[in-house]
């Protein structure tokens, strides 16, 4: 469950902008000479080096020239297989593979089938010319952890829409399905357990109750790994199933070149041809609507059949803009499961959930609660953090600690950290608990008045950076020893008061969201 670099930024215009850059001119290319990629094979192709230098391009304006030059910089081509289309792209490292394969890959996929109608697949591995590093523990998945790739159909492909059962298929990574996004791997909590309940009875053997499924969900949330799940999960129930999982904006590049190469029965027959059709990013169909009237059909085609259909988006289908109403409610007449943020909690069990899928990590309580608290926008964020920050002190030696945790994870920790105030905390507690803002500095010490107050005080120890001292004087001008005594005090209730814990959960989700 991985940003880092959110996969949906820019996405909206990414074919078009590739589209305007595909195959100019090679002669006289910047971007041919700035890049200097090397190919496999020991000699240079004029013609994928040029294209790649155009791809380049497009994605330093997309992603930022730091995340470009950490990420994109280093990757070296490789050969392009003449029979199935494959193309190699390497990096130096396992890490940096799969970091670029989790966060990258459909993007680079996506511009090169746009750039060149030879390449119709994009495998990215680590460098063979390169002397292999040491083993990192974090990118090292336990036995356990790792499911043999089924034989899926999966995709547009003519080679694999037309592949028998027999012909196997290229490894699920590369064909659409992360091996990695099962529901095995999915960690539930309060805001999500709907969704993913819906998605298993979507997967099972028995006909669904409901149909489409529509998880709506904001970034990082857990819905794609969803879907990837729910893919899974379908054809390990049925054998031969035929999958398609594309993203929206895949969807629209599909139509366009069948519609150019005047293949649309062929696009069609094929597409409606699935036993079951998951569509990521919903919400970038926007606005096309050639492309809208024909997934209206396709719903309508499969859905009469008693196929399978899910869909994710940011937003739910009544926030759509410039979506067919016939489209809408095709989209809404079946299930809308909403996932909710993750809470703290949900957040700590991600995180260790993580951890005990790899190889031991020695990473201390307090580090992981730290991270948790922080680190809470999206569950993408969280867990390339918690990679990031293993992968730094496995590579330099250090020991993984709570000061390397804020030296090395600033700029998440920046974009994560909205200031929550004392005076804000005192707010948000009387009125949860119906108390007088005076109360939280009066010296009253009735039970009804003397909790609420430290509950408070121990919602300003975990949520701000202020000191027992400082936040003794915003109480009245308490002593530091009360503060101590109030934060140990509600710690011990939660771990004994189901009551006392729900009132802390309720209150942390209100002050976070």
């Amino acid at each position: 469950m991985a940003d880092d670099t959110d996969r949906t930024t820019g996405r909206a215009d990414m074919a078009d902008r590739h589209a305007v850059h595909a195959r100019p001119a090679k002669s006289g290319s910047t971007g041919a000479s700035k890049e200097r990629v090397a190919l496999g094979g020991g000699e240079t192709d004029a013609d994928l080096q040029a294209d790649w230098a155009d791809i380049c391009t497009g994605l330093r304006k997309d992603l930022g020239q730091q995340v470009y030059s950490q990420w994109i910089k280093p990757v070296r081509l490789g050969a392009l297989c003449p029979d199935t289309g494959t193309l190699d792209l390497y990096l130096p490292t396992e890490f940096s593979a799969n970091w670029v394969m989790d966060r990258f890959a459909d993007r680079l996929s996506l511009a090169w089938k746009i750039a060149s109608s030879d390449v119709r697949n994009v495998r990215i591995g680590v460098d063979p010319r390169r002397h292999k590093l040491p083993e990192m523990k974090i990118g090292t998945p336990t036995a356990a952890a790792v499911q043999a790739p089924r034989r899926v159909q999966t995709g547009l492909d003519r080679t694999h829409a037309h592949a028998g059962p027999a012909d196997g298929l290229e490894e699920i990574a590369s064909a659409g399905l992360d091996a990695m996004l099962t529901f095995a791997s999915f960690v539930t909590g309060e805001g999500n357990v709907l969704a993913c309940n819906a998605a298993q009875r979507m997967a099972s053997v028995e006909p669904p109750q409901f149909s489409p499924l529509y998880l709506k969900a904001a970034t990082g949330q857990g819905k794609t790994h969803l879907l990837h799940a729910l893919g899974h999960q379908f054809a390990a129930t049925r054998s031969g199933a035929r999958i398609f999982y594309c993203s929206a904006e895949r969807f629209m590049v599909e139509f366009v070149q069948a519609l150019r190469q005047n293949r649309m029965m062929e696009f069609k027959s094929r597409l409606r041809g699935f036993d079951m059709l998951l569509v990521d990013d919903i919400q970038f169909i926007i606005g096309k609507a050639s492309a809208q009237e024909e997934l209206l059909y396709t719903i309508d085609a499969l859905l009469a059949e008693g196929k399978r259909l899910a869909f994710a988006a940011d937003r739910a289908p009544q926030a759509l803009d410039g979506v067919e109403p016939r489209l809408l409610s095709r989209l809404s007449m079946g299930l809308v499961a909403d996932i909710q943020p993750a809470d703290m909690g949900l957040r700590r069990k991600i995180l260790e959930h993580r951890l005990a899928r790899f190889t031991a990590s020695d990473v201390p309580e307090d580090v992981i609660a730290f991270l948790a608290r922080t680190i809470s926008r999206n569950v993408r964020e969280l867990v390339g953090g918690l990679n990031k920050l293993i992968a730094y002190a496995q590579l330099t030696g250090q020991p993984v600690s709570l000061q390397l945790a804020e030296e090395q994870l600033t700029d998440i920790l920046s974009a994560n950290r909205r200031r929550i105030t004392i005076d804000e905390i005192q707010r948000t507690v009387c009125q949860f608990y119906r108390l007088d803002r005076s109360e939280m500095a009066s010296k009253r010490r009735a039970r009804a008045v003397v909790r609420p107050r430290q509950v408070a005080m121990y919602l300003a120890k975990v949520l701000t950076p202020r000191s027992y001292p400082e936040i003794g004087r915003k109480f009245g001008g308490r002593d530091h020893s009360t503060v101590i005594h109030a934060v140990r005090l509600i710690e011990d209730l939660r771990t004994r008061d189901a009551d006392m814990d729900g009132d802390v959960r309720s209150l942390l989700r209100q002050l976070e969201s």
